[in-house]
């Protein structure tokens, strides 16, 4: 299930939306704790982006975002989500791209 894009920070998420365009991200949701809505300021961000480019690009943007956002940043492509925990990751994700 997808969410509205209201339901969390804006101003987080026009930043990450913003660094991800820039990379050419089409695809890209937020799940944990911030999907959730029960973050606190040592919470980190979990970000799913649909991704085909190399290891060392994708640690390049999750460094980005850190910086930018001033926060631990978990960045996961759609294909590398544990199975174990892709349904439950799905259910809480909030598309924003």
């Amino acid at each position: 299930m997808i969410r509205a894009r209201h339901k969390i920070n804006k101003e987080l998420t026009a930043k990450i939306v913003q660094i991800l365009k820039r990379h050419g991200i089409k695809k890209a949701g937020i799940f944990g704790s911030y999907a959730r809505e029960d973050y606190n300021k040592r919470s980190d961000v979990d970000i799913l982006i649909e991704f085909n480019g190399s290891l060392l690009t994708l640690v390049g943007i999750e460094l980005e975002l850190k910086k930018s956002l001033k926060r631990n940043v978990d960045l996961l492509t759609y294909r590398g989500i544990n199975h174990l925990l892709k349904k439950r990751i799905l259910k809480e994700e909030i598309q924003i791209l």
